[in-house]
């Protein structure tokens, strides 16, 4: 397979229709980047001295660039007790669903200060369960502050049979406890938390979605400032057994195999508000979020991945969807309850080609640590992980992906989940993106693939590098790169040494769990936000905090990677600095409040006004 197979009708069609008016916002954005490029390069010849403590790695005196340091990540799964295995139904009939896996989110269930783990699961096609096998479920397994997390599944009430994808977690009823989201192919499940356990009030809430839908990703957000979690969920194709054997995808040497999802209709996503009262509403169709083929005028997405992003600045969250093989979509939102899709107009909706990709995971991050938003979105084999940046807030991005040295090191890569976060805490925000291919024999027909593939870790090395990413050896990585089947990606501080550990999901496998067991001695500073009682946990809140210069930027948004979440707790590596100047916060609403200096390497409770 030499990658995806455009389709002939949809894709191509699309491609046409938007050829020229493409041309204009190409040549401005080569030339953006062009100018972007020269002016780091002059930074780079200059020389700038960061402010002490936060210090780039010095250049050595040859002009080498600076190596990424060795951070060992080292897989506890086994020890920690994590003993759930990924079923996805697989018995050689190859089927879509099989390929996509399930994600995961780490979360306080219980509200002892420790994260969580909930692992979603498929399950045996009907006809298909091996005699004498359990059934699979989703787990629950509750972090006992010693190492070691126990599952808790059944007695909780999470122990329910779906063919499981994305996990969304929040409080959205106030109440201080965490409910949970399991989306799924077929009926979605909303469970309620009751301190004692869970019960579900999936049809009294009112977001079950269509029994034949396929929902991949869930984000709680507050998308029209009103004080409440509203909820929008991300929907696939339209797929069934019948239809899969229909199109009947193969390769030469193989026979049938997974394929690609071109030759699938797309499908509509969710957004559904908020009512207050335990309930939602959907209002996907007034919102402005059903997106047609102009061509067929039939659904256009096929949705894996959703961020919320505020890409304009004006305090009102954004939503991106990565679409895979057509375009993707941004939309801005508009204030009043309702969004624009602008994917074209701001650059985000094809690759620099004006191709559609087959995008996967996403997320977004002030990775330079200033006004500009860089947006990741991991794409299929050999195509690029692509890195979307904002030039100035002029409503436009561009690709600077090969400029910020990602681009050639990730192409032969198939990637799925991806998020920044800052391994080393050296202040900058670095990238994971975790890979694995969809077919098991993809070798015999293809040599640079394999269905195993190490995830990569691109280490942020600021200014003074010539690429602002470089990628980190696999030596220096431990057991991170390690070949894997990878699908989802989350972090959490799961044993309070301040540094984010990782879960790495796979399809068909057991899950990585991985210590961060980096020895930098960089200081570190980690908040934890308490909102009102409809967003407790500050869902969409946007934190700087002052070193020096420098302002760290970081937004809580839990709904990261691919059909994952990662903790809410926001983490801000310090490097050498033993102090910070200040903490401003931008509340979901737009409120705004300053506090002062913070007492460094020790997590802080932020009460909105206190």
């Amino acid at each position: 397979m030499t990658g995806r197979r455009r389709d002939a009708g949809e894709d191509a069609i699309i491609g046409r229709a938007f050829r020229w008016s493409l041309l204009v916002i190409v040549i401005l954005a080569l030339a953006v980047a062009a100018t972007v490029y020269l002016l780091r390069e002059g930074e780079q010849a200059q020389a700038p001295v960061e402010d002490a403590g936060m210090a780039a790695p010095e250049t050595a005196a040859s002009g080498a660039a600076p190596e990424p340091p060795p951070v060992p990540f080292t897989d506890i799964t086994e020890q920690a007790g994590i003993d759930f295995v990924h079923e996805n139904g697989a018995r050689g009939d190859k089927l879509l669903p099989e390929t996509m896996g399930s994600g995961a989110a780490f979360f306080d269930y219980d509200g002892d200060g420790d994260p969580d783990l909930l692992l979603n699961n498929g399950r045996y096609w009907e006809g298909r369960h091996p005699e004498g096998a359990d059934r699979p479920t989703p787990a629950l397994y509750r972090n006992d502050s010693n190492g070691q997390f126990t599952e808790v599944t059944a007695e909780v009430g999470l122990d329910v049979s779906l063919y499981g994808t994305g996990v969304a977690v929040a409080d959205y009823d106030g109440d201080g406890r965490k409910d949970v989201l399991l989306a799924a192919l077929g009926r979605n499940r909303l469970f309620h938390n009751e301190g004692d356990g869970f019960r579900e009030v999936t049809e009294e809430a009112g977001v079950s979605g269509a029994d034949d839908a396929w929902t991949t990703s869930a984000a709680f957000l507050d998308y029209d400032r009103d004080g409440d979690l509203d909820l929008f969920a991300v929907n696939y194709v339209q797929w069934s057994r019948a239809i899969d054997y229909e199109v009947d995808y193969r390769l030469t040497g193989i026979g049938r195999a997974y394929g690609p999802p071109t030759n699938f209709q797309g499908t509509d996503p969710y957004l559904y508000r908020n009512d207050g009262d335990g309930s939602f509403t959907d209002v996907s169709a007034e919102a402005g979020v059903q997106v047609d083929n102009p061509a067929t005028g039939r659904p256009m997405a096929k949705a894996l991945a959703v961020t919320a992003l505020d890409v304009d600045g004006n305090g009102w969250l954004d939503l991106f969807v990565a679409n895979d093989t057509v375009r993707n979509f941004l939309f801005l939102n508009q204030g009043d309850g309702t969004f624009e899709e602008v994917g074209i107009r701001y650059g985000v909706a094809f690759d620099r080609d004006g191709a559609a990709t087959g995008a996967m995971g996403t997320d977004a991050a002030h990775f330079r640590n200033d006004a500009d938003l860089g947006l990741a979105v991991g794409n299929f084999a050999n195509e690029m992980t692509s890195l979307y940046v904002t030039q100035g807030g002029a409503g436009l991005l561009t690709d600077e992906s090969i400029v910020e040295g990602i681009g050639p090191a990730s192409r032969q890569a198939l990637t799925f989940g991806l998020f920044f976060f800052d391994y080393d805490l050296d202040g900058r925000m670095d990238l994971l993106q975790v890979n694995g291919h969809l077919e098991q024999e993809i070798n015999k027909v293809q040599s640079s693939q394999h269905y195993e593939q190490p995830a990569q870790l691109f280490w942020n090395c600021g200014p003074r590098c010539r690429a602002g990413f470089v990628p980190v050896p696999r030596q220096r990585t431990g057991d991170l790169g390690r070949p894997a089947v990878g699908r989802g990606a989350s972090y959490a501080d799961i044993d309070a040494d301040g540094d984010q550990d990782v879960l790495i999901t796979q399809v068909g496998r057991r899950p990585r769990l991985l210590r961060n067991d980096q020895a930098q001695d960089h200081h570190w500073l980690r908040l934890r936000l308490a909102g009102h009682s409809g967003n407790r946990d500050a869902i969409g809140a946007e934190v700087a905090v002052e070193v020096g210069d420098r302002l760290l930027r970081r937004r809580v948004m839990p709904t990261r990677s691919y059909l994952s979440q990662v903790e809410p707790t926001l983490t801000f590596g310090l490097a050498e600095a033993e102090a910070i100047d200040g903490v401003r916060i931008r509340w979901p609403d737009g409120t705004e409040q300053d506090l002062g200096p913070l007492a460094v390497d020790r997590e802080h409770r932020i009460e909105r006004g206190r």
